[in-house]
């Protein structure tokens, strides 16, 4: 356990809903910490998982935590067990599960490699929990040590833990965060880089961890993404592994999917025979026998006798037959399923697999020829259930009629069905997402558009084309791409009106639905001449504050209507007290007024300015109306003949820019060409701060 601090969410004593007493800290992570807690009401030891303060009100978190509630329909003895999700009165949410007294796997690896016949059992137990999960159509995608714990200690009572995975940021994780993966570098599975994640992705994490058990370290994945990646196309290093259970991670964690063991039914019954290859496509379903027939004879005597037997059943064995109550003598009674369940999974780039009950030999052929079209098996069981007549029938046109997708899911449970699906073809997605479902069918059909990762670097080449006010730039881009639920953030300055919603529209044609956040700067066309002027200096802190001729209110947004005074202060901050200060208004008309320095106001060196003043120092560079009694002392109306954005730029130098006075005012073309002499001429612009003064009719 833990030792408990300050800023935990809570703490040894809390009374959580009047129900659950906190008696320690078990763990903390980056979204959630654990805790050991105790019914006032029954005295049963729980474990509680709470939310962080700041992910409680978070929907995508809460929907993590959903699923592991959903995990309480599973029992199984390797699996943990979890009641509800709760919320206290203050927002904070937390999980209430069973406390599995134990360390974790990570936790024994500690002290070196584990003995090879308590990793085989701890493989059975997790197998045997993952054959329950899977079979309700859940995959943990996060399989790893600490996800393990040992009850008491045992390796034969091994129980997988956190069922919902939280995207944590915490390098020391070593988590990669993307759409649809979670999963930690040394045992995800390959396809889980990539987006794509099905049953067999667990089975790959249990095959690494059962490595790192035996061997005492995790698999060696890189320390980067790029190492991850190379090695994650390398099969696993088994030597030194004694048999079976070298033969048996290789092909656990065999780097394409479709080389591994394709259940987890599969993966148990090699664990409990030691048989390595898996079984026969058919073995695992339900076999169908057929009544003897009756013994051929010498004579027809003999047949005499049963023909008698059935005439003498006379209309009342004619109504058994045709009403169905002989079925069970006459035709094979298939096994009752409930829930009636079928799970067809097609990860990107990965052949599709068909798990789950079908209602008849027909439906069973025809989805495992669409299965073997693509490459893919199917593992189907012949089922009776609460289904549609036509059930079998509408699975397959469903079947087929999605399969044009690269990526594809389909969960059905009894007659309800929900679809999810990846495409970057539009007008597919959007008529797939249109279509009625086939027959008796209800649910949902939700196909995401785009490439399950988005390369940044496919996004360069629009930029530049929208790029009309200097550069436009992408925002701390991902290294492996940007996946569905990530926004694509750019920012830079633009001067045509229409560019930015053409810009988006070109990133979502070729993204998809991912959000599209363009932070760019709206200027003028004049503006924007001079930004390819202006010299690359850092800021320097020296801010621009806004306020009004007859009152001493500040206007922190700089608009100003016509008829309005605008007053003008060039804050420097504590740190500037030396150089050379240049203020100037760029005007949405096209030319340049200098507030500083300018004919009727020369001085504008930093220390003069200061006048001996330390600390923050405005410097007023437009004045009230009333106070304009001098050339010096510049003071303007907004009328409306300039209407618009006005950049104001301030400068700080080391030196004189210009050599010499610049005009009170001069065109933006003028100034731009100043600039850039200035600039060749080796003189140094220490930093370059600005703000934009809006100027509109009320």
């Amino acid at each position: 356990m833990a030792t408990s601090r300050p800023g935990d969410i809570f703490q040894p004593g809390d009374l959580l809903n009047n129900t659950y007493r906190v008696e320690a800290i078990l763990g903390r992570g980056g979204t959630s910490e654990v805790y050991k807690a105790r019914s006032e009401i029954s005295g049963r030891v729980v474990a509680l998982k709470a939310l962080k303060s700041e992910f409680s009100m978070n929907d995508d978190y809460l929907a993590l935590m959903t699923r592991e509630e959903d995990m309480r329909e599973v029992r199984h003895d390797a699996i943990v067990r979890y009641f509800d999700n709760q919320r206290m009165a203050d927002g904070q949410v937390y999980l209430v599960m069973d406390y599995v007294d134990g360390p974790g796997l990570d936790q024994v690896m500690t002290s070196g490699p584990i003995p090879p016949d308590d990793v085989l059992r701890v493989a059975k137990c997790v197998a045997g929990g993952l054959v329950a999960a899977h079979e309700r159509g859940i995959v943990h995608r996060d399989l790893s040590p600490d996800n393990i714990i040992l009850r008491g200690g045992d390796p034969s009572d091994a129980v997988i833990i956190d069922f919902g995975i939280a995207k944590d940021t915490n390098p020391g994780a070593e988590t990669i965060v993307g759409n649809e993966f979670a999963g930690k570098y040394a045992y995800a599975a390959p396809e889980q880089l990539s987006g794509g994640t099905d049953a067999r992705s667990d089975l790959y994490s249990l095959g690494a961890l059962l490595l790192a058990a035996l061997r005492g370290a995790k698999p060696d994945m890189g320390r980067n993404p790029m190492e991850v990646v190379q090695k994650k196309a390398e099969p696993l290093d088994v030597s030194g592994i004694p048999e079976p259970m070298a033969g048996l991670i290789a092909k656990m964690s065999a780097p394409d999917p479709a080389d591994r063991f394709q259940s987890a039914r599969a993966l148990l019954s090699a664990l409990m025979t030691g048989q390595i290859a898996d079984a026969p496509a058919g073995d695992d379903a339900t076999v169908v026998t057929l009544p003897p027939k009756p013994a051929e004879t010498g004579g027809g005597g003999r047949l005499w006798v049963p023909l008698v037997v059935v005439l003498a059943l006379g209309g009342a064995g004619a109504g058994a037959w045709f009403s169905g109550l002989l079925d069970g003598v006459f035709t094979p009674s298939l096994p009752v399923a409930a829930p009636y369940t079928l799970v067809i999974d097609k990860p990107q780039d990965a052949a599709p697999s068909a798990t789950g009950h079908v209602p008849s030999d027909t439906a069973l052929a025809a989805l495992a020829g669409l299965m073997g079209d693509q490459g893919g098996r199917a593992d189907l069981e012949l089922a009776q259930g609460e289904i549609a007549e036509s059930w079998g029938d509408d699975i397959v046109a469903l079947t087929d009629s999605i399969s044009r997708l690269p990526e594809y899911r389909i969960d059905a449970s009894g007659n309800t069905v929900r679809i999810t699906g990846l495409t970057e073809d539009r007008a597919l997605r959007d008529a797939l997402e249109s279509a009625a479902l086939p027959g008796a069918l209800t649910g949902t059909v939700q196909i995401e558009l785009g490439p399950r990762l988005f390369p940044p670097d496919r996004i360069a080449p629009l930029l530049e084309r929208f790029a009309d006010c200097g550069a436009l730039a992408l925002v701390d881009p991902p290294l492996l791409g940007y996946g569905q639920t990530d926004t694509i953030n750019i920012a830079g300055k633009l001067a045509d009106v229409g560019a930015r919603a053409q810009l988006r529209d070109a990133i979502a044609e070729m993204a998809g639905d991912r959000s599209i956040s363009i932070d760019a700067e709206l200027l003028n066309p004049a503006l924007c001449q001079v930004e390819t002027a202006l010299p690359d200096a850092p800021s320097g802190g020296i801010t621009t504050q806004f306020g009004f001729g007859d009152r001493p209110d500040i206007n922190p947004t700089g608009r100003y209507f016509v008829g309005e005074n605008p007053v003008i202060d060039i804050v420097l901050p504590a740190g500037v007290t030396d150089g050379f200060l240049w203020v100037s208004v760029l005007d949405v008309s096209g030319n340049v007024f200098h507030l500083l320095p300018n004919v009727n106001r020369p001085e504008n060196d930093i220390a003069v300015l200061r006048d001996g003043v330390a600390g923050p120092v405005p410097v007023r560079v437009a004045y009230s109306v009333a106070e304009g009694d001098s050339p010096a002392r510049l003071a303007f109306l907004v009328d409306d003949t300039t209407l618009g954005k006005s950049k104001i730029l301030v400068l700080a130098s080391d030196q004189d820019l210009f050599g010499g006075i610049r005009p009170t005012t001069e065109s933006i073309a003028s100034y731009t060409e100043a600039l850039i002499a200035a600039q060749s001429s080796g003189a140094q612009v220490r930093s370059l701060d600005s703000a934009i003064l809006t100027t509109a009719q009320k």
